[in-house]
């Protein structure tokens, strides 16, 4: 459904993005990753048609989203951002305005979810707390049904319980009418159970995109003693290392073959996966590229 062709953004002489490709398919929820600055709001701009890229081409179905009154439709971006004309309605009448706005909205599971979070939805946004202002905003998100929706860190506001609630409705709903969803989230931890894919953003270049499985599963974990370590590592790409005394502990970014691993651990080599995060801090601390 998407398609992004050697895609660059500068704001005058700041690149945000450069020499962007991605494919992304009608169906996933794929989670966008990186450190403040890496670029992820920049991308989801493009994205939602909000800019022009500087060079190289976006086609979504086959068109420029730019301006487009067929693609720009089937969009939404749902943010963190608190404008004055968003904080001057009263949260049921922007949740009304939006619905006029949207050709899939679902009337019903809106009002379903307006209780489910409990939104006193006669009182202005500008009035509600942060944590609500976040949950009428995902009410927009899921309820707009838009083949294509965009989450730019729109839960900031939301304790934990309220997280656990967004996540189990967003899962719900997307087994039974998936779409492409993409995540931008610092919450990696809560969130990475969702993605199908990840796509890892860093200093205005993607550095990865793959199945959550498959990524996660190129991160090894090699503890045991340093000189053993060493000579294992010896010529792979690390991404993380530390000294425990005796003990070493390598990140290595690379499949390893199961005879390089058998032999290893013949050796008293242990071998574990890191998390997503932890994948995903060590690859933007090094910087390192996907093979």
């Amino acid at each position: 459904m998407i398609n992004l062709e050697n895609v660059s953004l500068k704001y005058g002489n700041t690149v945000a993005l450069n020499n962007v490709s991605l494919k992304l398919p009608d169906q996933a929820i794929c989670g966008l990753l990186g450190r403040n600055g890496a670029g992820k709001t920049s991308l989801l701009s493009l994205l939602c048609a909000f800019r022009r890229p500087t060079s190289g081409t976006i086609t979504i179905s086959g068109e420029n989203p730019y301006e487009s009154r067929n693609i720009m439709p089937q969009i939404a971006l749902i943010d963190d951002d608190q404008s004055e004309i968003e904080n001057a309605f009263q949260a049921k009448e922007l949740i009304k305005i939006t619905a006029a706005l949207r050709p899939n909205w679902d009337a019903a599971y809106a009002e379903k979810l307006i209780k489910l979070f409990e939104i006193p939805v006669k009182k202005k946004m500008r009035d509600l707390s942060h944590g609500m202002r976040s949950a009428v905003r995902v009410i927009i998100g899921l309820a707009g049904q838009t083949p294509i929706t965009l989450y730019d860190e729109a839960y900031l506001g939301m304790d934990a319980a309220m997280r656990k609630l967004f996540i189990s409705e967003l899962l719900s709903d997307y087994t039974q009418r998936p779409k492409l969803i993409l995540f931008s989230t610092h919450f990696v931890n809560e969130m990475e159970g969702l993605f199908s894919e990840t796509i890892i953003i860093n200093k205005g270049q993607v550095i990865a995109h793959d199945d959550y499985d498959n990524l996660r599963s190129k991160g090894t974990v090699v503890t045991g003693f340093s000189e053993v370590v060493n000579s294992f590592t010896n010529g792979r790409e690390i991404l993380s290392q530390r000294v425990l005394g005796r003990q070493k502990e390598v990140v290595l970014f690379g499949e390893l073959s199961e005879n390089d691993r058998l032999a290893a651990e013949k050796k008293g080599l242990e071998f574990s996966h890191p998390s997503l995060q932890d994948l995903f801090i060590y690859m933007t601390e090094r910087g390192g590229k996907e093979e």
